[in-house]
């Protein structure tokens, strides 16, 4: 909580130093860094057949596991609606065909994207 600024620049180190599937960014790589901040609308829970890619991100959650996607993502490497639910639900540590299980749930959001 507190100012959005604030905020930004504390998830963005974050982001550059303590996420375990990446090496962490050292100073001397900052210079060459391009930066994208993704304001999330509210998820909404959907069904699979309603996800648009390059239009949704998505949120995939069963039991403990979940995972999100943004939608540039799914433009970024060309998926169908298939590949993106079963990517998102790899990325949740799910089989790639867990979006298809009624206890699954698949919720889409939408995101304004700003970039330097």
């Amino acid at each position: 909580e507190g100012p959005l600024g604030d905020l930004i620049i504390e998830l963005g180190v974050s982001a550059g130093t303590r996420d375990p599937r990446f090496r962490p960014v050292t100073a001397g790589e900052l210079p060459g860094l391009s930066y994208e901040i993704s304001v999330l609308s509210p998820m909404q829970r959907t069904l699979a057949e309603d996800v648009r890619p390059g239009v949704h991100g998505l949120l995939i959650r069963k039991g403990h596991y979940s995972g999100v996607l943004l939608p540039q993502v799914a433009t970024e490497w060309g998926w169908d609606r298939e590949q993106f639910l079963g990517e998102t639900c790899r990325k949740a540590g799910l089989p790639k065909d867990a979006w298809r299980e009624d206890e699954t749930q698949i919720l889409t959001f939408t995101a304004q994207v700003f970039s330097e």
